[in-house]
């Protein structure tokens, strides 16, 4: 099917790829024209365009719309793409990190005008190309049946790894509540890393044990896989710094756990110790870094 994909970064451009490896039509806009060309040179299927006006205007019938932007973004191209000619009929797709009470709002805003608003948590980083993308979606039955077919090639298999969990905001809450519980596992990881490398007098080969647990262990999983993979690289890891940034969803999951009195102390422990990753050099925080290096390749800051 064609539809339009605005905002070509890390993983907007490998969806795009996903997308025309499954012979979809591809309208490719960003800010930053060049990697529009880029992939339109690489892929038969891609059409670069320079402006949004053209995101809307070169598709015939119902103009679909992905967005892969900044959450602080998507208000301010929403009113642009209606003043451009966003219409009834219209689907628009939000596959960021949006802040689900903001969903809902949008959601509202553009059902007054007859257009179809989807909320899409994507989970997968920088390796979605390949495995393909966790998708939990938000929104009206028939707009979610309308895009399908997108969704099918998004995720690593038309049966696996995406469903229409709820309605618009459903997407994006529980995304959320899978970026809180992706900060549990990921300080759990780090702070038992850390318990082994301050054992000096057993000399343990921490790269050698997170490739055993990789194998048959019940804490086997692709965040271990991250930090075996960065273990091997002792010079690289060193040179890691250990300030962990958050992107917002760890945030929201927690204050959404106050809202809601329910109790998620692992979850909001993981958080206050990522505040104070900026505070103090720990071991802990260069794993952590490593781990979201890996899985999304974030920007990290190196050790000075």
């Amino acid at each position: 099917m064609k539809m339009a994909m605005v905002g070509l970064g890390k993983m907007g451009a490998n969806m795009v790829r996903r997308l025309a490896g499954d012979d979809h039509e591809i309208l490719a806009y960003d800010v930053d024209f060049s990697v529009a060309e880029q992939l339109a040179n690489d892929l038969a299927s891609v059409t670069a365009v320079a402006t949004l006006e053209d995101c809307i205007n070169r598709q015939d019938g119902q103009r679909v719309v992905w967005l892969m932007i900044p959450h602080t973004l998507v208000d301010e191209t929403l009113d642009k793409l209606l003043d451009i000619g966003l219409a009834a009929g219209d689907i628009v797709i939000d596959g960021g990190n949006s802040n689900f009470n903001l969903s809902r709002e949008r959601g509202n805003r553009l059902a007054e005008q007859g257009i179809d608003f989807v909320d899409c948590g994507t989970s997968g980083g920088v390796w979605g190309l390949d495995n393909g993308y966790s998708l939990m979606v938000g929104g009206d039955n028939k707009a979610i049946a309308a895009i399908e077919p997108l969704l099918i090639s998004l995720a690593p298999a038309a049966d696996k790894g995406w469903g229409h969990v709820g309605p618009v905001g459903a997407g994006h809450y529980v995304k959320m509540v899978h970026n809180g519980i992706e900060y549990g596992m990921m300080q759990a990881f780090a702070e038992g890393f850390e318990l082994m490398e301050s054992k000096q007098e057993l000399d343990l080969d921490l790269g050698q044990i997170s490739r055993i647990w990789q194998h048959g262990s019940v804490v086997r999983s692709w965040l271990l896989d991250l930090v075996a993979d960065a273990l091997e690289d002792s010079e690289q890891f060193d040179s890691l710094s250990d300030y962990v940034d958050d992107s917002g969803e760890g945030r929201w999951t927690v204050i959404d756990s106050i809202d809601q009195a329910i109790p998620t102390p692992v979850l909001t422990l993981a958080l206050q110790m990522r505040y104070r990753s900026r505070q103090d050099p720990s071991y802990a925080g260069k794993v952590l870094n490593a781990m979201r290096a890996g899985f999304g390749g974030h920007a990290i800051k190196k050790d000075n």
